[in-house]
């Protein structure tokens, strides 16, 4: 299952930014898979120590418990370049208009200090979440168990470096 559609992606000197498409509202929010929580730091104990300005005042877990599927994908991305050797300390944005842009149509930003591996950490994010929300723990492109490889992800975006 296709849950996120990349549009437009551009590259600036400060940040990558993307047009990010949610054509099945029912996969908008994270809220809508029981357990989405527990298998993403299971699988990414680092985001524990993700912090967010408009997050909860009860942390990161709670925030990723009912917060938009674009914005998970933001703190993924960001937990997969930090694990390949971006600083921790890089910001992003996850934002929308849905009377501008329509309906299931989000705007991410990722600072990076080096553009391909933010590139390439926004595809493994995607990977990542349509794993999350596949029904039966599988998604296009994951190892024999179906779950994704994070380390063969963070080696492919050291290989970018």
């Amino acid at each position: 299952m296709s849950v996120l559609a990349f549009g437009r992606i551009s590259v600036d000197p400060e940040r990558v930014a993307a047009i990010i498409h949610v054509d099945d509202q029912a996969c908008s929010r994270t809220s809508s898979i029981p357990g989405l929580v527990e298998r993403v730091l299971g699988l990414l104990p680092g985001l524990r120590r993700h912090t967010c300005e408009n997050g909860s005042a009860h942390g990161i877990a709670a925030e990723l418990a009912d917060t938009e599927t674009v914005h998970l994908l933001e703190h993924v991305a960001f937990e997969l370049m930090a694990l390949s050797g971006s600083p921790r300390t890089l910001k992003g944005e996850t934002t929308w208009d849905f009377s501008v842009d329509g309906v299931g149509v989000y705007r991410v930003r990722l600072a990076y200090d080096n553009d391909l591996v933010a590139l390439g950490a926004l595809k493994a994010a995607a990977l990542i979440v349509a794993w999350l929300f596949e029904r039966d723990g599988s998604a296009e492109g994951t190892g024999a168990t179906g779950t994704p490889d994070v380390d063969v992800l963070v080696q492919a975006l050291r290989r970018l470096r």
